[in-house]
């Protein structure tokens, strides 16, 4: 078996290669979230303060490690099409703003490399950004386009994965929409 950037898994038995991504979604892990800026913006970021954002592309980290999984990057794809208005993290600030487009999600299943990934990418546009309960300087990395950025943040995951494989049978490490093809207004 292995994975595909889609997310989808390819194998001798489709059914059992689908009940097997469900339920890695389902057991979580870490993701990077690639945002998409094509124009500057200013966010207020709750605690952190109004930050002005430069156009480009942004990789945020975040983990998924709870019982709900994988859910909670659909609750960011919500918040990025405008159907879920409450700010509860930093990242909510960003993904709410009209200008943004959360393009693409790599995720590592079934890992906890939050902050291995995190610090393998390039420095972000606010320090403390979703790193209030770690030592981190920021969860938001920052690069020029979104085309160059996100190989760069999947090999980062392959690499954190890597680290910290567990012996398991199948790629830790996948690439799944965003709301760009959801989002008729962009």
């Amino acid at each position: 078996m292995r994975s595909t950037d889609s997310g989808e898994e390819s194998g001798e038995n489709p059914g059992a290669d689908a009940t097997a991504a469900r339920d890695r979604s389902a057991a979580g892990g870490t993701y990077t979230l690639l945002v998409d800026v094509p124009t500057p913006i200013a966010i207020e970021v709750g605690a952190l303060g109004e930050h002005r954002i430069p156009a480009g592309a942004y990789a945020y980290t975040g983990s998924a490690l709870g019982t709900g999984g994988f859910s909670r990057v659909d609750r960011h794809r919500r918040v990025a099409r405008g159907d879920h208005d409450v700010r509860h993290w930093h990242i909510d600030y960003l993904l709410g703003h009209p200008e943004t487009d959360l393009a693409r999600v790599v995720r590592s299943v079934g890992v906890d490399v939050e902050c291995a990934v995190a610090d393998r990418l390039p420095a972000g546009p606010i320090d403390g950004f979703g790193a209030s309960d770690c030592d981190c300087r920021s969860h938001l990395a920052a690069g020029d386009s979104r085309d160059a950025f996100a190989p760069r943040v999947r090999e980062v995951h392959e690499a954190a994965a890597a680290d910290a494989d567990d012996g398991a049978d199948w790629a830790p490490v996948d690439t799944v929409a965003g709301t760009r093809s959801e989002r008729g207004d962009r």
